[in-house]
């Protein structure tokens, strides 16, 4: 799976056909501004990300209740991805309200979610599961936790581990676009 901004749009770059683009609802300053692209681009599969808990910028705000009208009504919405997923419990309002055509793909951010994953996989749903790693605020928390911060490849390495050996899709940061022609300062707050 081939997983990039929607922000690619932004600049001529051929990107393949099975795409599919990610919008991160921090950058998104409101819901007709996600109906838009997810309108422009209706030939195309979108995974939605909903930050819970952020706190550095961008900081936009939006509930379940807020995204489901969206969900319901666009098809090309394929993915849906919850943040700071600890437990199968973190999970459940989700599970029951998502519309069950969307896969729901836990954000694991903690040793708490690594340790858990077992128990949060098996709460998915969908016949074919996927996970996304942060790397960076893994490595946050364990550095938040006192813990060792040689944990943070263990921790990587057994939730790779787990996911390889149960037909799980890991989806981890490969890279990032930088640009020296971005001027969009609002992009940060609502």
């Amino acid at each position: 799976m081939l997983l990039v901004s929607q922000n690619i749009g932004n600049y001529e770059i051929n990107i393949p056909d099975d795409t599919i683009f990610r919008v991160n609802m921090a950058w998104c300053n409101s819901i007709p501004e996600l109906e838009e692209k997810l309108t422009r681009n209706r030939n195309s599969s979108f995974f939605i990300d909903l930050p819970i808990g952020r706190i550095k910028p961008p900081n936009n705000r939006y509930t379940l209740e807020e995204m489901i009208p969206v969900l319901e009504n666009n098809e090309n919405v394929k993915f849906f991805a919850v943040s700071n997923v600890e437990s199968a419990e973190n999970l459940k309002e989700f599970l029951e309200k998502i519309p069950d055509r969307i896969n729901i793909v836990p954000k694991i951010e903690s040793p708490n979610g690594v340790l858990n994953i077992d128990d949060i996989c098996n709460a998915l749903k969908s016949k074919e599961k996927v996970v996304m790693l942060d790397h960076d605020d893994l490595f946050s928390n364990i550095v938040r936790n006192n813990e060792k911060k040689e944990n943070f490849q263990m921790y990587i390495k057994k939730l790779d581990d787990y996911c390889q050996k149960n037909n799980i899709s890991l989806l981890r940061t490969v890279g990032v676009v930088f640009s020296d022609d971005e001027r969009r300062l609002t992009q940060y707050e609502k």
